[in-house]
């Protein structure tokens, strides 16, 4: 606008304004050309730059929901519903559980201390997890075991009977901080089983529920690791574990597995026996769905052996058991400390063979524990020559760090694997299904094998038969017939159509992924990947909260 010189009057202010002045048509008509100009700091990268450099935010407050938490498990079943309810929680919580450890945040590792080798394998994850950046959790029986354990220093440890605060240990840890929780669940100043059974998880198998009864035992194994780690016996009760069957048939379970560090030693601190456990179960067992017993030791099952003949022969339990001898060297035991003699071990399967037809006996056997002999391991040899057993488990001798049997002289590692070899050819000499081939059998189908060309099925005995892959089999009873042997399996043909396989009573199974113990509505919310579980519970809160803000202002208005 041109400088008001003054030379002439003005009557009016508008009278500055003269005809070549920019008008206000001039002004608005041109503000689309006008381009604001961006000033970058120094030194600032672009946006197409900061790309391939941006770093993840970190700090004390997130979004839950946002995170991927992959889970790895080694060892035992109850080692694997542990890790079913971790995943469970941290699911219900909002995190997703991923298969796919590379996009993981953060790894959750699940470990086994039975042996030196399982051990190895975790350690080496942890090295892998480090490497690639990834926040960790470690979990089960090596980090309880032996938590000042030099590789493990400065990571996030949740203890085998603190599994129910995963979530709390998880989001500090996605926060960069370091939380070990290791203490034990205890009622009255005595140690319980663990974690309430009725927390979510996600089953691995949706057909298969696995059910911890009881945690840690009773004897004082020279060579075991696992007792420093389970501790002492802690059992569930009754109905707890009643109502957890329960609550797993009306979720589409087909067979539950009950499992423990020992299982004829439950209830031993409760005063109550495994047959009454074991009976109560039965009750709750639905037509056609199936019941396995895990692993027990022979002193304590010694005394239940009546009651245990008529459990094995009941229609809807497995004829199976679990009985580990170790050694057949009553020397060799002795220096174990297992408490029984070889002859108990004889009696316990000479009397379940007599009055359980084809009844399945596993074993476990240590090659080459330190104070084991030439001829102590002939006993051993002679053993299975005479029982000729289906499921033989072989272990070499490793010496577990803290183990009275760790500062036992030990047998040269060569001899110890000539034996474990020359145990492993007798174990392969003999077809313990020869005598099957043509029988007619009712199996139940639960898996899929391990080269994914079959689907597994398994007869009364607990025995492994595999049929054709065809989905309208799975979860189901059908009747085949056995047309080929393998040292560990049979094949069997359907000898009826697939239509008329028929599913146990129970309601179809929950989707693979899908959270056991939550209802419907929480399904949904807590799988929804868009919006996180937690925000969403927040925010009906703060709808109730509105609706009632209202409702409360509206009575004040009457």
């Amino acid at each position: 606008m041109p400088a008001f010189t003054g030379q002439r009057e003005v009557g009016d202010i508008e009278d500055i304004v003269s005809s070549d002045d920019v008008g206000v048509a001039d002004r608005t008509g041109s503000k689309s050309d006008v381009v604001p100009r961006v000033r970058r700091p120094r030194g600032r990268q672009s946006d197409e730059s900061r790309k391939d450099h941006c770093e993840e935010a970190t700090g004390d407050s997130y979004i839950p929901g946002t995170q991927k938490v992959y889970v790895k498990t080694w060892g035992c079943s109850h080692n694997n519903s542990d890790s079913e309810y971790m995943a469970g929680q941290l699911a219900s919580y909002g995190f997703r559980i991923t298969e796919d450890k590379e996009n993981a945040d953060l790894w959750l590792l699940n470990s086994c201390t039975v042996k030196s080798p399982a051990e190895d394998h975790f350690r080496n994850d942890i090295t892998q997890a480090q490497k690639s950046g990834k926040r960790l959790v470690l979990a089960g029986c090596v980090p309880q075991g032996q938590p000042n354990a030099q590789y493990m220093q400065g990571l996030s440890v949740v203890g085998v009977q603190q599994i129910d605060r995963v979530v709390e240990v998880v989001e500090e840890t996605l926060k960069g901080h370091t939380v070990r929780l290791f203490g034990q669940k205890k009622q009255s100043g005595k140690k319980t089983g663990g974690a309430a059974l009725n927390l979510p998880k996600i089953r691995k198998n949706p057909l298969i529920e696995i059910i911890a009864i009881n945690t840690g035992c009773l004897n004082q194994c020279t060579y075991c690791k696992t007792k420093h780690a389970r501790g002492d016996l802690g059992s569930y009760p009754p109905e707890d574990i009643v109502e957890r069957a329960k609550q797993s048939f009306s979720e589409g379970v087909v067979e539950i597995w009950l499992t423990s560090e020992d299982l004829g030693a439950y209830g031993h601190d409760i005063g109550v026996t495994l047959p009454e456990l074991l009976w109560q179960l039965v009750e709750v067992i639905p037509q056609g769905a199936r019941m396995r017993l895990g692993m027990t030791n022979p002193p304590y099952i010694l005394e239940h052996l009546e009651e245990m003949a008529k459990i094995l022969n009941h229609p809807r339990v497995y004829s199976f058991l679990h009985v580990p001898v170790q050694s057949a060297s009553d020397s060799v035991l002795m220096d174990m400390r297992r408490e029984y003699c070889c002859a108990d071990f004889k009696h316990v399967v000479d009397f379940l063979r007599e009055r359980v037809p084809d009844v399945n006996i596993a074993t476990d056997i240590i090659c080459g524990f330190p104070t084991e002999t030439e001829k102590d391991f002939e006993e051993t040899l002679e053993l299975v020559r005479q029982y000729k057993f289906a499921s033989l488990f072989i272990n070499q001798f490793f010496p577990r760090p803290g183990t009275p049997a760790a500062k036992m002289p030990r047998i040269p590692p060569p001899e110890v694997k000539q034996r474990t070899k020359v145990l492993s050819e007798l174990f392969r000499s003999y077809h313990p299904y020869t005598h099957k081939l043509g029988q007619k059998q009712q199996v139940l189908v639960t898996e899929v094998s391990h080269d994914k060309q079959y689907y597994v099925a398994h007869n009364k005995s607990y025995d492994q038969v595999l049929v054709p892959k065809d989905e309208d089999l799975m979860g189901k009873m059908v009747e085949v017939e056995i047309v080929e042997t393998g040292k560990h399996f049979m094949k069997g043909r359907l000898l009826s159509p697939k239509e008329e396989a028929k599913r146990p009573d129970v309601p179809p199974p929950l989707m693979k992924g899908q959270i056991s113990g939550l209802p419907q509505l929480w399904q949904q919310d807590s799988q929804n990947a868009g919006v996180p579980f937690a925000v969403k519970v927040g925010a009906a809160a703060l709808c109730v909260a509105v609706v009632w803000r209202a409702y409360v202002l509206f009575q004040r208005t009457r």
